[in-house]
């Protein structure tokens, strides 16, 4: 057994080893600084190639829940072909400080551009404007106002209900027509609504100057890595700006070298656990489970969830922590575990501990906090906690250890040969409460769209918490100790994705 953890170990550190060599050198010139304007105080990253870049500029706003290091990818693509290439956090996002609302990141985008071009680092001729998602739909309307020379916008956000769109859910209602020569790229797997709402844009520009292209087998986030979609950029760019052609496409390093090292560091957290916790823990002395048959805890999750939905149109407990569409799901985390733990306080109450335990759990769970968001922050996407965003952390440490503490004591101790179907019950249950916010996104139009744009990074981090959580309370043989190192992790995701307002 030990052996086996020894070969995990090694080959954790190896995957790391082999990420940071992939993804950290980069041919690329990559300066950043803070631009204040009008109020608005913007980490921006200013990207070239090494011989520099002249033959123009390019703004690129990233999407909602995003930050500028993601879309280096694209800002390396058009650096390829000489231009320079600002991208900023937009506020509440990254390194940016809030408060965020659409409103306010529109405003200061072009309040950015503005600054660029009254300090004559950019030409508004020789200046495109590009962006995803929401950073598309902020592109498209500060083009509208400020003459540049063109658009590209990439999965743009939905400006205008309809196609199942609901009000509720745009960021911006007014659309404004689409300004000249603009390249509206979407992916062939993204929604049919969203998809439709992008091809309608061109119905609204005064000129044929603007083209709509659907990019193959590329969905919402992909196409930020798709090859085929820079190429379609860089093309446009090219037009625009009479651009030689430059056949040098960024390539994927980054990318692989992120997603491996953080491989790695899974594969290393199993034996860092069991080393950690298994000096401080030990088998359970009496099983605390609450003894509730499948059926119930069903009901229990489903019918508690969707109560809960209903509460949240008139009453968020948890507003006050100010993160962006975060304060509802923390919200319905913490009054679905004030329920449970009053119906099962009994057995609840015999599962809280305080020892040794909770501290070694808690220490773990810092500890690979800090070092995968070390790790996406040096490859991949900003995530470091800045101090605005610890200073949350407790607070939604505090909202979510209930429901993790009740939902620990009700799965029961971690049997031998029933691992996975302990792993399985327990994501089925939390699918079920996922499912109630998505119904009432879908049904009550509460507009927390987050719930849904963020769902497949949410299913990802479930399942390697909930694993986690398995291991410590296999280890530790304590309930509280896993529910509070599944809070830490979950508090720690949901600073890294929300934005701040």
């Amino acid at each position: 057994m030990k052996s086996r953890q020894t070969i995990r170990a090694v080959a954790g550190v190896l995957l790391c080893a082999a990420g940071l060599w992939l993804a950290l050198p980069t041919p690329y010139r990559e300066r950043t600084y803070i631009f204040n304007a009008e109020g608005c105080r913007l980490e921006t990253t200013i990207v070239e190639n090494l011989v520099g870049g002249g033959r123009g500029s390019v703004l690129l706003f990233h999407g909602i829940s995003a930050n500028k290091k993601i879309m280096s990818y694209w800002a390396r693509g058009f650096a390829e072909q000489g231009l320079r290439v600002y991208v900023p956090d937009l506020p509440g996002h990254g390194r940016t400080p809030g408060p965020f609302s659409p409103a306010r990141a529109e405003q200061c985008g072009e309040a950015l551009l503005r600054e660029l071009l009254a300090r004559g680092m950019i030409s508004g001729g020789r200046t495109i404007l590009a962006g995803h998602s929401m950073g598309g739909a902020i592109a498209e309307r500060i083009a509208a106002r400020v003459p540049v020379a063109g658009l590209i916008a990439i999965s743009p956000a939905p400006m205008r209900a309809a196609y199942g769109v609901t009000a509720e859910k745009l960021l911006f209602r007014d659309p404004p027509d689409l300004p000249a020569n603009s390249l509206v790229l979407v992916g062939s797997l993204e929604l049919g609504s969203l998809r439709r709402n992008a091809s309608d844009l061109l119905g609204s520009g005064s000129d044929e100057t603007s083209k709509y292209i659907e990019i193959p087998g590329a969905s919402h986030v992909s196409v930020l890595f798709n090859r085929a979609a820079i190429q379609a950029a860089r093309d446009w760019s090219a037009h625009l700006l009479q651009l030689s052609v430059t056949p040098g496409i960024p390539s994927h390093r980054q990318l692989i070298g992120a997603l491996g090292g953080f491989v790695g560091i899974l594969l290393i957290a199993g034996p860092f656990l069991r080393e950690v916790l298994g000096k401080n823990g030990g088998k359970e002395k009496s099983p605390t489970s609450a003894g509730v048959g499948l059926a119930r805890l069903v009901l229990e999750f489903g019918g508690g969830s969707a109560l809960i939905v209903l509460a949240l149109r008139f009453w968020g407990p948890l507003k006050a922590i100010l993160l962006f569409q975060g304060d509802y799901l923390a919200s319905m985390v913490l009054l679905l575990g004030a329920l449970l733990m009053a119906m099962h306080w009994r057995t609840v109450r015999m599962a809280i501990t305080n020892s040794r335990q909770l501290l070694a759990a808690g220490f773990a769970a810092i500890m690979l906090l800090l070092v995968s968001t070390a790790w996406f922050e040096l490859t991949f996407y900003e995530a470091w906690l800045t101090a605005a965003k610890w200073s949350r952390f407790p607070f939604l440490v505090m909202a979510f250890s209930p429901c993790l503490l009740a939902e620990e004591t009700l799965l029961g101790p971690v049997g031998e040969g029933k691992r996975g179907r302990r792993l399985a019950l327990a994501l089925t249950l939390r699918l079920i409460t996922w499912g109630a916010m998505m119904g009432g996104v879908l049904f009550l139009h509460n507009g927390e769209i987050l719930m849904g744009l963020l769902s497949v990074y949410m299913a990802v981090f479930n399942l390697i918490q909930r694993s986690g959580m398995d291991i410590v309370r296999s280890e530790s043989g304590s309930a509280t100790a896993a529910a509070l190192f599944g809070a830490i992790l979950q508090a720690g995701f949901c600073l890294v994705i929300f934005p701040l307002t």
